[in-house]
């Protein structure tokens, strides 16, 4: 049985204590008394000891009072006023404060209620100033959908989302630089066209096998994660059946191994050579001669989709599986949870705004707050 604790010969990390150079404040833990309390002598002044705490500071709101100056030119009359550099025009809220806000709330997941409540600040004005800075930065959606046409491998996913009380659904399109979380009312293609467009485009899109996707004018690669779990459908579905659990079992360590292969630490020959391998592995499963319907049927999809179900063989940059796309949708799904939806249209399309471009802003830089 292995020894628990430290092993020998490792030196450890521990810890990292801050120097006090490093701290934001410094105190002094006093000694209230100048006498001992148990002899009653006078107590003499020692070196002090050291001691780091990390210490919370409850979000603190400042309020600022801004005099405009004023100046007139004595020749036209004209006036010239002070501005303030930090904030919009009528807005009482700052740009920092107002990031900071749809980033607890669009990001993080906080309520507004909470957030207003937490900052001493008024909710109605909360809301109605991430609605008007939202629109100033509608167009910026536009320019996302471009950057998201030219990469090279994309993600897209679908969920759930009320709004206005209605059925709707949460569309994400994401890369490494794009994070697109488009609210509609419709499940339908039009929306993965209004964002991939029509022209032909270069790289994959890795999706489920929902038909809102068939007509994407790129090449697709299809979830091994979802066939995965199709597979364990059939074989509970048939659980009696020898023969669908052999197939399922054989059909489920290939696509496992493919889902994996990009984790292990292989060279780029190696990866191509394994890659096929698994692949011949799937199709030589696929034609084989099923005696029972549901494994046919599965056989012809392998098959028949053959141009959906191998570009990971092609390229170590492109997943097998659409987990990046389940990851970054589920901070959807807990947003859905906290304010069940939209109250409106135009919350959603803020919503839709503020997310796609903080996101984006997430992957590109290190602290986007610069």
């Amino acid at each position: 049985m292995k020894k628990g604790g430290g092993q020998p010969g490792h030196r450890g990390v521990g810890r990292r204590i801050f120097s006090q150079a490093e701290a934001d404040e410094t105190r002094i833990a006093e000694v209230s008394s100048s006498t001992c309390q148990d002899c009653e002598c006078l107590l003499s002044r020692q070196s002090s000891n050291g001691r780091v705490v990390y210490e919370f500071e409850r979000e603190r709101v400042k309020k600022i009072y801004y005099e405009i100056e004023r100046k007139v030119c004595p020749g036209c009359r004209k006036i010239v006023s002070g501005k303030v550099e930090n904030a919009f025009a009528r807005m009482s809220f700052s740009n920092e404060l107002i990031v900071e806000v749809a980033e607890q709330h669009y990001v993080l997941g906080r309520t507004l209620g909470q957030i207003a409540e937490r900052c001493g600040l008024n909710y109605a004005t909360l809301a109605e100033s991430l609605k008007q800075i939202g629109k100033k930065l509608e167009p910026t959606l536009e320019k996302l959908k471009v950057d998201y046409r030219q990469e090279s491998v994309r993600h897209a996913d679908e969920t759930g989302w009320r709004t206005d009380g209605g059925n709707g659904y949460s569309w994400y399109f994401g890369s490494k630089k794009v994070s697109l979380h488009l609210f509609r009312q419709t499940r339908s293609a039009s929306v993965v066209r209004e964002v991939l467009g029509t022209e032909q485009l270069q790289g994959v899109l890795v999706v489920d096998r929902y038909s809102g996707y068939n007509r994407v004018p790129c090449s697709m690669q299809y979830c091994y994660a979802h066939l995965l779990r199709e597979m364990k459908t059939l074989e509970t579905e048939f659980e009696t059946n020898e023969e669908i659990k052999n197939y399922t079992e054989r059909m489920k360590l290939h696509l496992t191994d493919a889902m994996q292969l990009r984790k292990r630490n292989l060279t780029e020959s190696e990866y191509f050579a394994q890659a096929e391998t698994i692949k011949l592995k799937i199709l030589e499963l696929s034609q084989r001669q099923a005696r029972h319907p549901a494994i046919r049927k599965w056989q012809d999809f392998f098959l028949e989709k053959a141009a959906r179900l191998y570009q990971w063989c092609h390229s170590r940059a492109i997943p097998a599986e659409n987990n990046y796309a389940e990851r970054e949708i589920r901070k959807v799904v807990i947003a859905r949870k906290m304010s069940y939806g939209s109250q409106s249209e135009e919350g959603a399309k803020t919503r839709e705004t503020w997310t796609s471009i903080l996101q984006s802003l997430k992957k590109r830089e290190k602290n986007p707050r610069v």
